[in-house]
């Protein structure tokens, strides 16, 4: 358990395109970072909420806060949670993607490896590699500790791990390993040093999250803080993958049963006798629900965007209430 805290302290990357995507996630649930004294300064504040500290710092260095408790929230790539914290689910909460920093922890082998496409034809390479050369195929890689669950997952065992500290797509020509594990966005670069991904060798799909650490000092007044951060993320978050939906219609609250069956839309309010219907409905149902109200005897049905949707239930913070209880 960390020393105790007067302010929650929340994490977020210190530079580059990271720092811009976290500062733009939490403008979207307005909540606007404000970086002291400008970019050399590493603290700084939430303007809407004086009871936040904001610390910037590496991707890494969030993942080793978080785990020891120093910090309460961070965002920071899930490929550093799984690498670097050792049995993640004790020590911190994933709450939720953030849809920026995605990237693939994988397994490539050299493109002429030609039978070489599976991760089961990979162990039969290592054990010919190791009866020939009478030492184990080696892997270059940072992720010491993915690889080897996944390698232990997949059954194979007959190799050494050499850790990289530069380029690792360059290990393989290089001399310096036989295959690599690294991280990749488009595979361009893995194609650039003649490499392949194999078919079953994605062994991480990472993005950005918002991670909760379960060791900080979680306070009567740190929970409140962090309860009204997650309300705004919530509520943005479901504005942004919702529409709100119109008609005027009979029967409403039939209807609205039945769209809530069909198309997962919810009740915006109670019902007047004759409408109009207000529904929030998921985005990517939004016509088909168009379409079968005005089968249903609507002369239109308008659709609107939205900025926030707040509700009773703040699901983000329930799930992290769940775990520090």
């Amino acid at each position: 358990m960390s020393a105790v805290m007067d302010k929650l302290t929340l994490a977020v990357p210190s530079k580059g395109r990271l720092q811009e995507n976290a500062n733009a996630f939490f403008k979207r649930a307005g909540l606007s970072v404000v970086q002291g004294r400008g970019a050399r300064d590493y603290r700084g504040t939430l303007a809407e909420l004086p009871g936040v500290e904001v610390a910037f710092l590496s991707a890494s260095e969030i993942v080793q806060q978080l785990a020891s408790g120093a910090v309460h929230m961070g965002v920071t790539g899930e490929d550093l949670v799984r690498e670097q914290v050792s049995d993640p689910a004790s020590k911190v909460e994933l709450l939720t993607p953030l849809g920026f920093g995605h990237a693939n922890v994988v397994v490539a082998v050299p493109q002429a490896w030609i039978d070489v496409r599976s991760m089961a034809d990979l162990e039969d390479v290592a054990a010919a590699f190791h009866a020939r050369h009478g030492q184990r195929m080696r892997v270059a890689t940072k992720y010491v500790n993915l690889t080897r669950a996944y390698f232990a997952q997949q059954g194979v065992s007959d190799y050494r791990i050499v850790e990289s500290l530069g380029a690792t797509e360059g290990a393989p020509a290089a001399g310096q390993a036989e295959l690599i594990v690294d991280i990749t966005t488009t595979g361009a670069t893995l194609k650039a040093n003649a490499l392949k991904v194999l078919d079953d060798g994605v062994m991480l799909r990472s993005e950005a999250n918002l991670v909760a650490s379960l060791h900080a000092d979680w306070s009567p007044a740190h929970r409140a803080t962090v309860r009204a951060i997650l309300s705004r993320i919530s509520a943005e978050e479901d504005a942004r993958t919702s529409r709100e939906v119109r008609a005027l219609v009979s029967k409403p609250q039939d209807l609205a049963k039945t769209a809530q069956e069909r198309f997962g839309a919810r009740a915006l309010f109670g019902f007047a006798k004759d409408g109009p219907l207000r529904l929030v409905c998921p985005a990517g149902d939004v016509a088909s629900l168009a379409e079968w109200l005005v089968e249903q005897g609507a002369e239109h049905v308008s659709v609107t965007a939205l900025d926030y949707l707040f509700s009773a239930r703040n699901p983000l913070y329930e799930k992290l209430a769940a775990r520090l209880s």
